[in-house]
């Protein structure tokens, strides 16, 4: 009965209450071991809230004052903006050292205080709190940088401090503001930003800041994270000026012209107290010509920063700390914008409409790969609708349909692309990462401005329906009549934009990284999954005072719960048994159930399926790997064929083998973590094994499971048998293209296809533990569907009952970052570099047949990625044919003479790199 009550009140309300929740509220109360339901007898929750709120407030509720100016000579007027709550930093500073466990480890009697920096890192986000409506609260999160990027980016670690709430001018609270000019209202809202830091950089922050604290703690600010207005804001700069880059003097005209040198701003106080002297002192428009003339060129506003005021002669230069946001800067933004403009050019395109639903096919049919790293994709992928940072990411993965025209120059575009968002991400970076990416972005940069100058020129493109949707929603809202002009209900045209301050930023990730560590160490995308930030939709009825008052209650039950050595409550997740992941912490490769719930016949089993020639020689294929692996044979008898008095050796107990539903396949990242894949013949059948080969020319075949089985087996050799446990894979084999040619020089996928059925290596058992992961195959669509490669209808090698099979596939090896590693030398203890390693320490060359179009001795300048490649493909040849016909009636005899953009000059060695994957 108590089940059913409990059933019965998670499914009620105005909405269910969450399976974790509930499990929570069992575990955390309902079976703790002092639960007594006497303490409920005379419960109230309005009452307890209420002693809550009788505790010692820690929050601070202050207005704030600005200087809103007047054009007269009199003083300007006094405004006070309402609900500010902040914590002050100083108190947050003390909370997380004082609570670190470092602090509670027993002095030393002889030991001096040790000067420590507390690395602050800021972070900013104006969020909106409901689907519906305008309800929106500004956030101010910090971080420390003391401690490891791994628990400041996980949600429940409780390293994320909410700071305070900033207010803005469109509150309620601010209707004085409703009614002035734009420009006006933009000034008091630059005031309104800078007076809350004014308060949060107080007295007692700049004297720690200048002095330490008691355990000589100094605090330094490192970095501040923010989205594009924002950071105009922090800066103190014009939004999307005449230098809109908030880190350099780089002119915004000059945007387009990626990966030049920049020099850093330095900042014109002077200037800046000159202007606001004619603004405050002498009437002038806050836009006049006089304050504009004081300022100069540039972006500069007649805005006094509170971090160059206040700590600018303490060292600190509030432009470096502006660090880069890759999730808004890359991801939302820099790749967003070049696939809507595939878009644009698919549409621009004969028949446009149908080549767009082609390409949301295609994105549909798309496998899904590993624990949520690509999930399945919408049938309209090109509509962008709800589509989160992560959702873009997924698709640069898998993106690969371009007008086709301009195939090979886009495809190489879309590959570069990938590489260097492969290695932007990358959470842990040594040199030759660092210098590796640096030249990615070089080539990638003069890819964009080929692909801006060549492929965009060539089409006329239209805005997509969804930006005129919404263009028009926004002339609606600031029309005064509800007419709308012909010219605004039209289409218009859509260019490509390179020069955008987004693009701009790609140059800043090298020194940054250097700097500040990986990205992963202050996206914003930390924020989105944070504690505070998962709160959102419970609290979107609130008010910042509300969500202030919240916050507050939380800290003070997890003060009474560390007083009473008590486990914070929603610090882990709870889980059925069920439920709960495999452990990643053992150093076991892989593991696979012993249930025997599902038991095979191999007789059975084989009459069942006597027409299929993928259970040919199933049999003999078996014995021949029991004896393979009970022998311990070395990798040159893989393919040895036993006699017919060897299979009779093998005993298999009642011809009984038994079927497992999944494995998964533990392995070691390239940043030293342990993940693990869950390999199912259904959903996620593909795996990569790596060749025995010492100079391979690829170092990996590739797999599709069939069957996951565990048997008991001896031997009968004479001697007394021994019975043995053994797992075994039925595996279908996927071999490289040898007629593609893929690298990071070709900037080409690697392409796999089945081994033909009639093969007698088609099918065959492979050993668990020679799994290194699971691989992402994408199905090559221009080669579609066939059945060369299994021509005798429905069989066990296509689980899902299909009659055909792709004829090719791409490797995704830009899934994950490890993936990507994976196909470098750059992954400590990844299979290519232990290959190349033992290659250069036998003295042996790159052997002739290598996938790498160039060499270890070859030169560098014979093959770039902006020259056309030759491809073995037909689709890809009669397309080379059709840019040289047009390049001879240009009069350029073959050559393009705009096709430069990776070719090294004279004395460049920047390609050391181009031999790193196969």
């Amino acid at each position: 009965m108590m089940v059913h009550r409990l059933m019965s009140w998670m499914n009620s309300g105005s909405y269910q209450k969450l399976e974790t929740k509930v499990q929570r509220l069992i575990k955390d109360v309902l079976q703790a071991h002092d639960f007594d339901i006497e303490h409920l007898e005379r419960f109230s929750v309005r009452r307890s809230l209420q002693e809550l709120d009788m505790d010692e407030d820690d929050w601070i509720k202050t207005d704030v004052t600005i200087d809103v100016p007047t054009k007269t000579r009199e003083e300007a007027k006094m405004y006070t903006v309402p609900g500010f709550h902040y914590h002050p930093l100083v108190e947050v500073i003390c909370a997380a050292f004082v609570d670190d466990n470092i602090q509670k480890l027993p002095k030393e009697p002889t030991c001096l205080l040790e000067r420590v920096i507390a690395g602050l890192m800021f972070f900013s986000d104006a969020t909106h709190l409901a689907n519906f409506g305008t309800a929106k609260a500004w956030l101010l999160y910090l971080y420390f940088g003391n401690l490891t990027k791994y628990v400041r980016s996980s949600p429940r670690s409780g390293a994320c401090h909410l700071v305070g709430f900033l207010p803005s001018v469109s509150s309620p609270d601010c209707h004085f503001l409703v009614f002035i000019m734009a420009s006006l209202h933009t000034h008091c809202r630059r005031e309104l930003f800078h007076a809350c830091w004014e308060i949060l950089l107080d007295e007692e922050f700049i004297h720690v800041y200048r002095h330490g604290m008691v355990l000589k703690l100094f605090p330094r600010i490192f970095t501040y994270s923010a989205d594009y207005p924002e950071k105009v804001l922090i800066a103190a700069i014009r939004d999307m000026g005449s230098c809109a880059c908030p880190c350099c003097l780089t002119p915004k005209s000059m945007f387009g012209s990626l990966g030049l040198l920049k020099d850093m701003k330095i900042y014109a106080t002077t200037k800046v107290l000159q202007a606001r002297e004619f603004i405050y002192r002498w009437g002038n428009t806050v836009d006049g010509l006089k304050v504009e003339h004081v300022l100069g060129e540039g972006s500069w506003i007649h805005m006094l920063n509170q971090f160059v005021n206040k700590l600018g002669s303490l060292g600190l230069d509030p432009f470096c700390m502006l660090v880069v946001d890759f999730m808004h800067k890359c991801e939302l933004g820099t790749w967003k914008a070049l696939f809507m403009h595939l878009i644009r050019l698919l549409h621009a395109l004969l028949g446009g409409s149908q080549l767009v639903a082609i390409l949301n096919s295609r994105f549909h049919e798309v496998p899904m790969f590993g624990n949520g790293v690509i999930q399945k994709f919408a049938n309209n992928t090109s509509e962008m609708k709800r589509l989160a940072a992560r959702d873009f990411e997924d698709i640069l993965q898998v993106f690969g349909a371009v007008p086709p025209n301009h195939n090979s120059a886009v495809q190489s575009l879309l590959y570069r692309f990938a590489q260097w968002h492969a290695l932007a991400k990358l959470q842990i970076h040594s040199d030759s990462t660092l210098n590796f990416l640096g030249q990615t972005f070089k080539k990638l940069s003069q890819m964009l401005q080929k692909f801006w100058r060549d492929t965009c020129a060539a089409f006329e493109t239209m805005e997509l329906p969804k930006e005129k949707a919404a263009r028009q929603r926004r002339l609606a809202q600031h029309s005064e009549s509800n007419t709308t002009s012909v010219e605004s209900s039209g289409t218009r045209t859509k260019k490509f934009n390179l020069a955008t301050y987004k693009f701009h930023a790609m140059g800043d990730y090298v020194n940054t990284i250097k700097l500040f560590g990986t990205t992963d160490s202050f996206t914003t995308q930390m924020v989105d999954t944070s504690r505070i930030f998962n709160l959102r939709t419970e609290l979107s009825k609130y008010t910042p005072a509300q969500l202030a008052k919240h916050e507050r209650r939380r800290c003070v039950l997890r003060r009474i719960a560390e007083a009473r050595d008590m486990p914070p409550s929603g610090s882990h997740d709870y889980h059925s048994p069920a439920d709960a992941s495999p452990s990643t912490s053992s150093g076991q490769h892989h593991r696979i159930a012993t249930t025997q719930a599902s038991p095979i016949n191999l007789y059975t089993f084989l009459r069942g399926n006597n027409s299929d020639l993928a259970v040919k020689n199933f049999i003999p294929k078996l014995k021949d790997h029991v004896l393979f692996r009970l022998r311990k044979l070395d990798i040159s008898h893989c393919d040895h064929t036993f006699t017919d008095e060897e299979h009779n050796m093998v005993i298999i107990p009642n011809n009984m083998i038994y079927s497992v539903q999944t494995m998964q396949v533990y392995y070691t990242t390239y940043d030293l973590r342990r993940e693990y894949d869950t390999i199912n013949p259904r959903t996620h059948a593909d795996v990569m094994v790596l060749l025995g080969e010492l100079m391979p020319s690829h170092p990996y075949w590739y797999a599709q499971v069939l069957g996951i089985y565990h048997m008991e087996t001896w031997l009968t050799n004479g001697g007394q048998p021994a019975k043995q446990h053994l797992e075994v894979l039925w595996v279908r084999w996927l071999v490289p293209l040898q007629n593609h040619r893929s690298s990071m020089t070709c900037t080409r996928l690697p392409k796999v296809a089945f081994v033909d059925e009639l093969d007698l290596d088609a099918f065959g058992f492979l050993d668990p533990s020679q799994v290194i992961q699971g691989t992402h195959l994408i199905p090559a669509f221009a080669s579609e569907r066939g059945i060369s490669s299994l021509r005798h209808g429905k069989s066990l090698a296509c689980p899902r009952g299909e009659l055909d099979d792709w004829e090719e596939y791409y490797v995704g090896i830009f899934v994950d970052r490890d993936m990507f590693m994976q196909y470098t030398h750059l992954g400590v203890g990844h299979p290519v570099m232990l290959w190349r390693i033992t290659r250069d320490c036998l003295g042996l060359g790159a052997p002739a047949d290598v996938m790498n179009v160039v060499s270890d001795d070859a030169d560098p300048k014979e093959i770039s990625d902006s020259e056309d490649i030759e491809e073995l493909d037909e689709e890809d040849e009669e397309e080379k044919d059709e840019e040289d016909e047009d390049d001879e009636e240009d009069g350029n005899n073959g050559e393009d003479d705009g096709d430069n953009g990776e070719d090294l000059e004279d004395g460049d060695d920047g390609d050391v790199f181009d031999d790193l994957s196969f």
